[in-house]
């Protein structure tokens, strides 16, 4: 079925048809109890060993939507609908911008891929923060994933994300920084160690203040090298964050395509073994001790097993809800099940980390 709404849509450009089904997906939202009857029908394929357990939150299963589809949460009921364990709204920054000039969102079927450069194109933390008090219905965790805006000097950036933490904390069940875009001129410079403990720092020391144990997490790039992913591990242990989600869009090319010149993140397919490396060396690095959400170029059973076995623990989807459509949580969780049975495995959380314990691997 949505196959054919597929090709429809990939009638459209990119980020009209991002639109429509936003538009969608918030009608849905409208209807509690066909939200619950959808959500219902996606979770009949999973086993309560696919539940999983991170940083005191309870995920119903390891499939979550990551952020950059609802930006501005107006559409986490219709979301939840879908079956997915965990939503993620953002990224928001403290007041409202329009983001990079369009066009700014290309598909790359042949890929399985998309190329963005939209620069947090969002509404601002307050208009979010008044849809969440709205909210009733929250059938798993709820992430808010926070950023700075455009104009903000690089030096100024930590009032930014302190601003959405006062916003968005108390709302919201985990707390994101992303520091990793590569939309936002000069961000990807807080990854670097000095930098990223004084935002972490800071950033925690507010949540402790408004949203007291609340767990923070920090989304880091794909284009990390591997010192650099053990650097961003030692702070965020040092920093006592609840975790990592690991990855963001990245900025190489690893193929030609007449879109490929495009500025902007690639996600989708070619990005999976990039984030599996950067989970693998995180999961190391942290003696797998750091939680890890695990994100790109997941849109099977097989890529989400992948990404447990490296060591997520919770995998996140985002152009894989593009290319596959709303049924995707409903296939993947059966096959999931599936393959853990065959591997001899009753629960989600035996598996995690499972390729760095096999004879002949080197940790």
């Amino acid at each position: 079925m949505y196959g054919l709404t597929r090709s429809l849509l990939f009638q459209l450009s990119a980020e009209r048809a991002h639109r429509l089904g936003m538009a969608g997906l918030r009608y849905l939202g409208r209807s509690r109890d066909l939200c619950e009857s959808l959500r219902e029908k996606a979770l009949e394929g999973a086993p309560p060993g696919l539940a999983v357990e991170v940083a005191g939150l309870r995920f119903a299963h390891p499939v979550a939507l990551a952020a950059g589809l609802d930006k501005d949460a107006e559409a986490v009921d219709g979301l939840f609908a879908c079956g997915f364990s965990s939503v993620e709204i953002g990224t928001l920054t403290p007041r409202p911008q329009p983001g990079n000039p369009s066009p700014r969102l290309f598909r790359l079927p042949e890929h399985r891929a998309v190329i963005n450069r939209m620069g947090f194109n969002n509404h601002g933390a307050d208009r979010a923060a008044a849809r969440l008090r709205m909210q009733i219905w929250r059938p798993g965790p709820l992430g808010v994933n926070i950023g700075k805006n455009k104009d903000t000097p690089l030096e100024r950036a930590v009032d930014d994300y302190v601003a959405c933490v006062d916003a968005l904390a108390p709302l919201g069940d985990y707390v994101v920084v992303n520091a990793s875009s590569p939309n936002t001129p000069g961000l990807r410079k807080l990854q670097e160690p000095e930098q990223l403990g004084q935002l972490l720092g800071a950033v925690q020391e507010r949540l402790a203040t408004v949203a007291p144990g609340k767990p923070l997490f920090l989304k880091i790039a794909p284009d990390l090298s591997p010192e650099a992913v053990d650097e961003v591990v030692d702070v965020a242990r040092a920093q006592k964050l609840a975790g990592l989600i690991a990855t963001n869009t990245t900025v190489a090319r690893p193929f030609e395509h007449p879109l490929a010149k495009e500025a902007g993140g690639l996600s989708g397919a070619p990005v999976r073994e990039p984030a599996n490396a950067v989970i693998r060396r995180a999961w190391l690095r942290g003696g797998g001790a750091l939680p890890i959400i695990g994100v790109g170029g997941v849109f099977t059973a097989q890529d989400v097993y992948e990404k447990l076995r490296a060591g997520a623990s919770v995998v996140q989807v985002y152009t894989g809800f593009i290319y596959e459509g709303p049924g995707m949580v409903g296939h993947i969780l059966p096959a999931l099940a599936t393959l853990l049975a065959r591997d001899g495995y009753k629960q989600v959380r035996d598996v995690i980390g499972a390729e760095h314990r096999e004879p002949g691997t080197v940790s």
